[in-house]
């Protein structure tokens, strides 16, 4: 039987529960142990899929093409796992399902209420079968939230019903500072714990956000008031960066406090990766620009898996990579100048387009490496189209309705896979041999996400081809271009899928890998 650890959160958001989940994995993982990752939101919206990214921050895309909170990227990632539809549960979601149950008289005409309908939904996403030795479960949003007390009824009945040894509750708190006083105030953990208390659950772990390493004193004293062992009190301290997180857990023991809690034999770990990390994050290398040119940076979280890819082929390549955002509503050669290499991320609607198109030409036209990702390849094809081909009105449908679609959706292929009109999720892709993608890949058959509705007319391939711009990746009906390539240019690569959402911290992706290798050959 799987084990369970919940990590819930209080006081305030964006306390770092995800990272704390992955983390914890990633240390159970260090001792031989599989481990499982879920994300519980307690918002209303079905999926993330319909989020704006000025709030929300990304929408990550599993493999079999569902939308999901940008969390589920820092368990696949920590982890290096693969999550599915299953593992990103809304409360919009639970209570779909609940209701759709009851119209289709599943319930037999009874009475419909929060407990127990509602409840053993969530129970039974808690609890699908996973074939991993620990399911780790963070619990979005903040003690006390109204929308959130379902989700710690279900969790505290979960520990009932599967035995509380077999159960983990881990709660992150914030201590603040106050500068005028000198003082780490721990009143709000202690306010946190008892409102967790009152909705029936015990906390067996806090890890307590703070400025500083709490004192042996003051883990005394949240100890006390929280009614658990002051060794189970953890600093959780700000890093530079999320990858120190497992190593900074484990230097405080908490890998031997989870196995004290469900009588694992303590095991000594083998962290060696994360140490690689913070042994490049320390070292004096070459320093590489990527200009970003986006439109999503008033969330940090916006681009996470784009900006976690950069860093991972920065760890692969020996760099530092040192990101330039550059707003492309306002994009000139001026603003992308001293840049190294340029990346177009993705996005939707029109805003912006015509910066994005600019800066692929800049790209082309100077010989800067340039990576195009879903519409960064879009705005590539338009822009080629418009200078190279001399289609002065090339565009997107997406855009334009009067235009010639060198971009346009493709409603009659494979519709019922789609997602409503997205493609969504991992698709197959056949690269043509003696191409950039065949060495960057090392191989001709590979698998990439997807999240977008409009593809390129695959029907101008001859006339792009000629100009040097060639298909070097399509589906394997052969209908849907999927990677394009610029010929004699240092490194102009293309694609329609996103291939951040495969980016590892221990190996980086081939894409990234070779974009970011493509840009310190220009720093030398």
């Amino acid at each position: 039987m799987a084990k369970y650890i919940f990590i819930t959160g209080g006081v305030v958001s964006s306390l770092g529960k995800g990272v704390a989940a992955a983390s914890c994995g990633a240390l159970l993982q260090s001792r031989g142990y599989s481990v499982h990752a879920r994300k519980f939101d307690p918002y209303l919206n079905i999926d993330p899929g319909t989020m704006s990214p000025f709030q929300h921050g990304e929408v990550y895309v599993t493999n079999d093409g569902f939308e999901t909170d940008l969390d589920l990227g820092y368990y696949e990632r920590f982890l290096g796992i693969k999550l599915t539809r299953n593992d990103s549960i809304s409360g919009g979601r639970i209570y779909w399902d609940v209701l759709n149950a009851e119209r289709h008289g599943d319930y037999l005409g009874a009475t419909v209420q929060m407990i127990p309908h509602v409840s053993n939904k969530i129970k039974e996403y808690i609890s699908a079968p996973t074939d991993t030795d620990f399911v780790v479960c963070e619990i979005g949003g903040t003690v006390g939230d109204i929308e959130g007390k379902i989700f710690l009824e279900s969790i505290r009945q979960f520990a009932n019903d599967v035995g509380r040894k077999n159960v983990m509750f881990i709660h992150l708190t914030l201590a603040p500072y106050l500068e005028k006083s000198g003082e780490l105030k721990t009143k709000p953990t202690q306010m946190s714990v008892r409102t967790l208390l009152e909705n029936g659950i015990q906390a067996d772990m806090l890890i307590v956000r703070t400025p500083r390493m709490l004192s042996s004193e003051e883990r005394a004293k949240i100890g006390m008031f929280c009614n658990l062992p002051a060794k189970n009190v953890i600093s959780g301290l700000d890093v530079d960066n999320i990858y120190k997180i497992p190593l900074a857990y484990d230097a405080q023991h908490v890998f031997d406090i989870i196995a004290a809690h469900f009588d694992l034999p303590n095991a000594s770990g083998n962290t060696d990766k994360f140490h690689k990390i913070e042994r490049y994050l320390s070292a004096d290398l070459p320093e590489v620009t990527i200009g970003i040119v986006g439109k999503y940076f008033d969330v940090p979280d916006a681009y996470k898996s784009l900006n976690e890819a950069l860093f991972h082929a920065g760890v692969h390549n020996n760099v530092h990579v040192k990101l330039k955002k550059i707003n492309a509503e306002l994009f000139s050669p001026e603003e992308a100048k001293g840049v190294d290499g340029i990346l177009v991320p993705g996005g939707f609607g029109a805003r912006g387009v015509e910066g994005k198109i600019a800066a692929a030409k800049y790209a082309r036209e100077n010989n800067i490496p340039y990576m195009g990702i879903c519409l960064g390849m879009q705005v590539a094809v338009i822009e080629f189209a418009r200078n190279v081909l001399g289609i002065e009105d090339a565009d997107s449908t997406e855009f334009s309705k009067n235009c010639t679609p060198v971009i346009s959706i493709m409603a009659e292929h494979d519709s019922a896979n789609m997602g409503g009109t997205l493609r969504l999720g991992a698709y197959s892709c056949n690269i043509s041999p003696d191409t950039l993608a065949e060495k960057v890949y090392g191989q001709t058959q590979i698998s990439e996400r997807h999240r977008h509705r409009y593809e390129m007319d695959i029907s101008l391939e001859e006339k792009f081809a000629e100009k040097g711009l060639i298909i070097s990746g399509r589906s394997p009906d052969g209908k849907l271009p999927e990677i394009i390539e610029l010929k004699n240019h240092p490194f102009f690569m293309a694609a329609q899928f996103h291939p951040e959402f495969q980016s590892s911290p221990y190996t980086g992706h081939p894409f990234f890998n070779a974009f970011i290798s493509a840009a310190a050959k220009r720093v030398g």
